[in-house]
């Protein structure tokens, strides 16, 4: 297992590689530029903008000159946030993103297992209909819609709750954003779930085990859950990275000071260092993620052999 780790380890630098070279120049070959406002700066302001961030250089000593800075963990200022560095933004808001996808994660994969793993027991029943009519709603239903309707709703017709803002990051500011983060994300776990829990219910050793007169509950729990849950694992990988690195609709919606606006005000102002710093934190993310559903594959699976 540790040569696999350290193998997926090793194949992950040419990966990132490729990213941010991609990103590099698809950001320059771009319409558009950082200081190309709706007034015109004078000529020498520009100048002197493009000599302070290096930008009348030739696009490749851009580029070997970023890869340094990278390598040696530095990110770059910000074009537009001039005050800080693109490290600094991402170390100070990451912090809320993280804590609100964890929470958003947590119920998606325990809330989707559970209700799929008991659509899939009762399956065709009144529960099992139930189970799909909402895993449909939170799939169809975009966030851009379902999380203003929450605020609206909660925050400002009933009041039950804060419309928006972090406020002391404490469980009533959290309720309406996470639910509105993991609603979809549980609704795809329920349906995965269910769909392969069904399937392992009818092997081969899920019925030898029946007719050993093993209980229902020791049937489920010990044989059939661990086979289930592969396909489940599967999705979590990338819809971890996702999560974690912050939600730019929800967020925005309720105004929380977290990293997922910066992917899209950075590719709006052409911050190009911006844009790949937030490339970069992706892309770590899911490589990291993937690494752990391998190790997590390893785990319940036990044919899996990676030697």
């Amino acid at each position: 297992m540790l040569r696999f780790v350290l193998r997926r380890l090793l194949s992950a630098v040419p990966t990132l590689f490729i990213v941010v070279t991609l990103s590099f120049f698809l950001m320059r070959v771009a319409p558009g530029g950082p200081f190309n406002l709706e007034r015109p700066l004078e000529p020498q302001v520009l100048e002197n903008l493009k000599r302070a961030f290096l930008l009348d250089r030739p696009l490749v000593v851009q580029y070997g000159h970023y890869l340094w800075n990278l390598v040696h963990g530095d990110f770059g200022p910000s074009f537009v946030y001039r005050d800080f560095t693109v490290a600094e933004l991402i170390m100070n808001s990451l912090p809320y993103s993280m804590k609100l996808g964890s929470f958003a994660l947590l119920i998606a994969v325990i809330g989707g297992v559970l209700i799929g793993s008991l659509a899939a027991l009762r399956q065709n029943s009144a529960i099992d209909y139930a189970v799909m009519t909402v895993a449909n709603f939170g799939i169809t239903v975009p966030n851009f819609v379902f999380a203003p309707l929450l605020a609206f709703v909660f925050g400002v017709v009933l009041r039950l709750l804060p419309a928006g803002g972090w406020g002391d990051g404490g469980f009533s500011n959290l309720v309406l954003p996470v639910i509105s983060l993991a609603l979809p994300q549980m609704a795809v776990f329920a349906r995965i779930t269910r769909g392969s829990m069904i399937e392992t219910l009818r092997a081969d050793h899920i019925r030898t085990a029946r007719a050993y007169g093993l209980p229902t509950r020791v049937i489920v729990l010990v044989h059939a859950m661990r086979a289930a849950l592969v396909p489940a694992v599967s999705y979590l990988g990338p819809v971890a990275a996702a999560v974690l690195t912050g939600s730019v609709v929800v967020e925005t919606v309720f105004g929380l000071p977290g990293v997922g606006r910066y992917f899209v005000l950075g590719a709006l102002n052409r911050d190009y260092t911006l844009v790949m710093g937030t490339v970069v934190l992706i892309s770590v993310f899911i490589v990291v993620f993937n690494l752990i559903v391998d190790i997590i594959y390893a785990v319940l699976d036990p044919r899996v052999r990676y030697e």
